[in-house]
Order: structure tokens, then sequence, then C-alpha cells
């Protein structure tokens, strides 16, 4: 059975002015973007959003954050919850501002994740938490770990056991700026350019 996948799109997008989910990149929305790209890898999507304007009339089953909680972690939380209510044994989280990845990403993650409880992507030596398979059995953990006061998904991952899954530089840029959006675009024409010779 696939993984749900669950798009992380509550974050504030302060650094880009705000509404970075609907920010437009190569005539579609980031969000827009993201579900064409989970929908291809598995028959349940669903968007975390902290309020519902946040990306409305997408399609797509809405998971609204935790008020309590603060950061990706109040997607995760929802996001177990669902992923559990639905009977999946394991949920993939993606940010909705990562245009450019892998197509063999799940998998991967599927293949590497074994009897552990996550599956972190990285490259360049660096983790990148908010792309991460998920054990469904982890979302136990998320409880008492946002009792303690913590709400890093990179912490929640060595708390419940990790396999991190490398892939090479440059595969999880995200776009956090303007300057970041517009290099995203200038990436998608020559990807496109390219493709087209």
């Amino acid at each position: 059975m696939d993984p749900m996948i669950v798009i992380l799109a509550g974050g504030e997008g302060s650094r880009m002015g705000g509404g970075k989910p609907l920010r437009m990149l190569g005539g579609a929305t980031l969000i827009e973007r993201a579900l064409e790209r989970a929908r291809g890898w598995s028959d349940d999507v669903r968007i975390a959003l902290r309020s519902a304007d946040q990306a409305p009339g997408l399609g797509a089953p809405a998971l609204m954050d935790d008020p309590e909680v603060w950061g990706p972690l109040a997607g995760l939380a929802s996001a177990f919850a669902a992923a559990r209510e639905a009977g999946r044994s394991h949920m993939l989280t993606l940010p909705c501002d990562m245009p450019f990845l892998p197509d063999d990403l799940v998998e991967r993650m599927r293949q590497e994740i074994g009897e552990t409880r996550a599956a972190l992507a990285v490259s360049d030596g660096q983790l990148h938490p908010v792309c991460a398979l998920w054990s469904v059995e982890a979302g136990e953990k998320v409880e008492a770990y946002r009792e303690a006061g913590r709400r890093s998904l990179k912490g929640l991952a060595e708390t419940v056991g990790f396999v991190a899954v490398e892939w090479p530089a440059g595969t999880f840029s995200n776009v956090n700026t303007p300057g970041e959006l517009a290099d995203a675009e200038r990436r998608l024409a020559s990807e496109i350019q390219h493709r087209n010779r």
C-alpha cells in the first residue's frame, strides 16, 4: 500500500513576504506543483495547513495544524493521526516549497526504511527532516516529545530512530525568499529547454 503523503504548507513564509504556498512558479503555484508530484506517488494526498485560507480550492483534504504546536511538528502531529485513521502503515511528509524533488524519492525511502521508524532525506551532508517517510508507529512518541518542550523534526527522528537516505547535492533546494523563487524559475526554464532539445 502506498504511504499517505502529507504536504506541509502551514508555515507563515515570512521570508517570502507571506503566502508562500500560493506563489507562482512556471505558471502554477508551489502548492499545486507539490500536489501534482505527490499524486504521482500515492492515492491519498493531504495538505497540512494552519488556516484554511492558506491554500483554498485545491481539491485535496486539509489537515489543520494543532494551534498549540508551532512549526512543522504541528503538521506532523495531524498527519500521523490521519494516516493511522486511514489504515496506512507509513506516511510521507513533503514541504510545499521543494519544487525539484527526485523521481525516485518514494521508492528509495521505502527501500531504505526497513524496520526503522523514519527515513530522512539527506544531500550534501544536510538532513531534510521535512522530507521524510515515517512509520505510523513513530506517531506514538509525538505527544511526549512535544510535552517535553521539543518541536524539531530532526529531534523527533532521533528519538524514534531513523535512517538517512542520500541524494546528490542540490536535490532538495527549497524556496524561502523572492530571490530563491527567481532562481527556481531560471532552473525550471533551463530544465524545460534541456528536455525539449
